[in-house]
């Protein structure tokens, strides 16, 4: 099955990378890593998308998303609100963003799985923590912050 149009991302999951501006480590700072976290939950508490999994790095971040209009709409509100809140709020002045996004439909729950598990153990990976579980700035650390897998992709009964 194809994937479809960017425009049309329909009920699509996809696992998403974003990162800073020339790989600034502007998420080490603590006052914009947590500015990340509101912007995350707070469009995710208005259903602008479904947020399952996410991790905030040092110079990037990794989310397993949902939209509910298009995946640009979802990473432009995502992006934007951040860069918006970061110059009003902490009069944050220079680029904060590369410019685009690495994005990949996830399609079926095997690969959600593996993309989850990426995505916790990338802190521990790269030295930020000893277990996911005590990395603050991922859903490893607050899994029923966050919404369910998607009921499509999760194997029968028969299957588990």
């Amino acid at each position: 099955m194809a994937a479809p149009p960017r425009g049309n991302t329909g009920s699509s999951t996809y696992f998403i990378t974003a990162a800073t501006f020339q790989k600034q480590s502007l998420f080490q700072s603590r006052k914009m890593a947590s500015l990340l976290l509101d912007v995350l939950f707070n469009y995710m508490s208005q259903r602008k998308f479904l947020l399952h999994e996410f991790v905030i790095m040092p110079d990037h971040f990794h989310l397993l998303i949902t939209p509910t209009q298009t995946l640009e709409r979802a990473l432009q509100l995502i992006k934007g609100g951040f860069s918006f809140r970061a110059k009003k709020e902490l009069g944050f002045a220079g680029e904060i963003w590369e410019k685009s996004y690495h994005d990949r439909r996830v399609r079926d729950w095997q690969e959600y799985c593996a993309f989850r598990q990426y995505i916790h153990q990338n802190p521990v990976k790269k030295g930020l923590a000893e277990v996911a579980e005590g990395y603050g700035c991922s859903s490893a650390a607050a899994p029923g912050l966050m919404h369910a897998a998607p009921q499509r992709l999760k194997p029968s009964n028969s299957a588990a």
